[in-house]
C-alpha cells in the first residue's frame, strides 16, 4: 500500500485515516500480512519513538518501547476490534503499557545472588530425614481415621484450595458446619499425632 502524496506540501505523504490502519491491522490479524504491517511500522514507529522521546524517554527506551509495540501489534493483532477503537488508539495504548513495563523492569532491583531466599536449604542428616517420613506417615494415618465427611472437608480445603464458603456450596451445607467439622477434624488429628507437629 503507497501513502498518497499531500499536494499543500510537497514531498510529505498525507496521514491515513484511521479506518484505513484499521483493515492494515485487520490484514495482519487475518492473514498475516507483511505488507500491511511494514506499512504500519512505517508510519507509527517513528510517531511512537517521537512521542516516548517528548514524554521524557530517552532514544534507546523510546526504540525498545517501538520494538515491544510493533511486536505486540503483530502478535496480538487480532485482539484489535475496530468497534471499540481506532487503530491509532489501539497502538498508542499498547505503546504506553509497554512503556510502563519497561521502566518497571529497569526500576526494579536486581536480586542479591547471596540473599540467603536464594541459597538452598541445607541437606537433611539421616535422623532429621526419619523423623520427617515418621511424622508424614502419623499424619496420613490420622487422616484415614477421621470420618468421611471430616476428610471429604479436609481435603477440598488444604488440597484443593477451597475457600470454607465454596466448600459449602460444593457439598450443600451450612458454612457453620463445614468450619465446625473442620475444627473437629484438625482436634482429632491433633489428638492422633500429638502436638510435636
Amino acid at each position: 500500500m503507497t501513502a498518497s502524496v499531500d499536494n499543500r506540501k510537497p514531498g510529505r505523504t498525507a496521514a491515513l485515516p484511521d479506518p484505513d490502519f484499521n483493515d492494515l491491522i485487520l490484514r495482519v490479524a487475518g492473514k498475516s500480512d507483511r505488507s500491511a504491517f511494514a506499512d504500519l511500522f512505517g508510519h507509527f514507529g517513528p510517531r511512537i519513538k517521537g512521542f516516548m522521546m517528548k514524554s521524557g524517554a530517552s532514544d534507546d527506551l523510546a526504540e525498545e518501547v517501538v520494538q515491544e509495540t510493533m511486536v505486540t501489534l503483530w502478535t496480538k493483532a487480532r485482539l484489535f476490534d475496530p468497534a471499540k477503537a481506532g487503530a491509532s488508539t489501539w497502538i498508542f495504548t499498547i505503546a504506553r503499557n509497554k512503556r510502563i513495563d519497561l521502566l518497571r523492569r529497569r526500576n526494579r532491583p536486581q536480586p542479591d545472588p547471596h540473599d540467603p531466599m536464594f541459597q538452598p536449604d541445607p541437606p537433611h542428616d539421616g535422623e532429621k530425614a526419619l523423623s520427617v517420613v515418621q511424622d508424614q506417615e502419623r499424619v496420613r494415618a490420622a487422616m484415614a481415621d477421621l470420618p468421611p465427611e471430616q476428610f471429604e472437608i479436609v481435603r477440598l480445603s488444604f488440597f484443593e484450595g477451597l475457600p470454607h464458603s465454596a466448600i459449602a456450596d460444593k457439598l450443600d451445607l451450612p458454612l457453620g458446619t463445614v468450619k465446625s467439622r473442620l475444627r473437629l477434624a484438625f482436634r482429632k488429628v491433633r489428638n492422633l499425632v500429638g502436638d510435636e507437629l
